[in-house]
């Protein structure tokens, strides 16, 4: 009798943890880093923790290859089967929030206190995805190089003029030390046109289109200060002061590393090889102030939620869940780029008080600024691209940027204003 009842008691307890188990329910979660291990291995962490923590939900990771990532996405889409939680690059969430792809997260009230502005993406008063690090870029010097050419060493306060980049350029090139003076990285094509280069457009008092509106890019990218930023792009490579577009890839990768370019313009993906290289000598200096600011794009990587999801509290829970300083730490530690909080920064390898990475979290908060919040983002960036590219290759300025122009206002009329018009 003993031994019946036993049974049933376990038969029981059976019964309800086999109960609960098949009570939690289940987040697809795709994540766009397949092979980058160190990145990847902080989001198992943190959906191991989450799973952990409670009993509702259990999230499942799939991971993509970057390149194929986006293209994933739109197919899912296009067949109604998105992941609940979403990967998304920081400048296209405008889009894929227009598209329908994207539904607002509701985070608790102070979720996102300390976070830099960059990691935080709005779109129409909804807030869409966070960050859980940000990329930044700096002009990688040698102190020595500077010093032996008597060119003065900017600040965040006071950033080299215009004058004052385009003289020590000039007087780099002219040592005949260097390939090039500067390494812009051309090679990297795509989103590091718009990324790296609109600054320096914006830095001229132009951009990409007209931030007031969202409907035009009129006046913005072809007025008399694109223009000005276009001849001078022109004449870098006129000059043989950067390397143009044939760039050889391991250009890119090398040329700082070996002393074969006095500056490079890169992110501080490239940070930490760049200080290994250099030691003591190594400086991460802000961009140039053409005459409206010294700028440098901002947005990363982020996270959000499906507007497919059936389960938006889980997905909420998780990303909020997501949201501390031990992660952040965690994700700078392995892939180099800047925490998006200032007390994780202090907590990191590279970005705490004295490491040599530490001006990026600085250079970001200080002049970060997100490309421009439109569903019309995507294809913006590639007629600026291919703009950048034609002006480096030497076609004229004006016709080019009057084109690119007629481009994009094309696109928008075509889209009927992406909703902009209503507002």
């Amino acid at each position: 009798m003993k031994k019946a009842a036993s049974l049933l008691v376990l038969v029981v307890m059976l019964i309800t943890v086999s109960g609960l188990a098949s009570a939690q329910t289940e987040l697809s979660f795709w994540y766009h880093g397949a092979g980058n291990t160190a990145e990847g291995e902080v989001f198992q962490m943190i959906v191991d923790d989450f799973n952990a923590s409670q009993s509702d939900y259990v999230v499942v990771v799939e991971d993509f290859p970057q390149a194929n990532y986006n293209s994933s996405i739109v197919a899912a889409a296009a067949a109604g089967d998105m992941p609940d939680i979403v990967d998304i690059d920081g400048p296209v969430f405008a889009n894929w929030a227009w598209s329908g792809w994207l539904a607002p997260l509701s985070l608790s009230e102070g979720a996102t206190e300390g976070l830099l502005p960059s990691a935080i993406s709005e779109y129409q008063g909804d807030l869409y995805a966070v960050g859980l690090w940000e990329a930044a870029v700096a002009v990688f010097a040698r102190r020595s190089v500077l010093d032996a050419n008597d060119i003065r060493i900017p600040t965040l306060d006071e950033p080299w003029t215009a004058d004052e980049f385009d003289a020590a350029l000039e007087a780099l090139q002219a040592t005949g030390e260097f390939d090039v003076a500067l390494d812009l990285g051309m090679v990297w094509t795509g989103e590091w046109y718009p990324y790296a280069f609109s600054p320096f457009l914006q830095s001229f008092g132009g951009d990409m289109i007209d931030r007031d509106t969202y409907l035009t890019a009129e006046g913005a990218l072809n007025g008399p200060e694109a223009v000005a930023f276009g001849e001078w792009w022109q004449s870098l490579f006129e000059r043989g002061l950067a390397y143009g577009t044939s760039q050889d890839g391991a250009d890119r990768d090398t040329c700082f590393i070996d002393n074969r370019c006095a500056l490079q313009w890169n992110g501080n993906w490239a940070g930490a090889a760049a200080a290994e290289a250099a030691g003591d000598d190594i400086l991460f200096l802000p961009a140039p102030d053409f005459g409206h600011g010294n700028i440098i794009g901002a947005a990363s990587w982020q996270l959000g939620l499906s507007a497919t999801s059936e389960h938006p509290e889980g997905v909420n829970a998780f990303i909020e869940f997501a949201l501390q300083d031990e992660y952040f730490v965690a994700f700078s530690d392995g892939n180099g780029l800047a925490p998006p909080t200032k007390d994780a920064a202090g907590l990191t390898m590279n970005y705490s008080s004295g490491a040599a990475m530490e001006v990026f979290y600085e250079l970001s908060e200080a002049q970060g600024l997100v490309r421009p919040v439109t569903p019309g983002y995507p294809t913006m960036a590639l007629i600026f691209e291919k703009a950048l590219a034609d002006i480096a290759n030497g076609a004229d300025v004006q016709d080019t940027l009057d084109a690119a122009v007629d481009e994009i206002d094309q696109d928008i009329e075509d889209n009927m204003g992406y909703g902009f018009e209503d507002m």
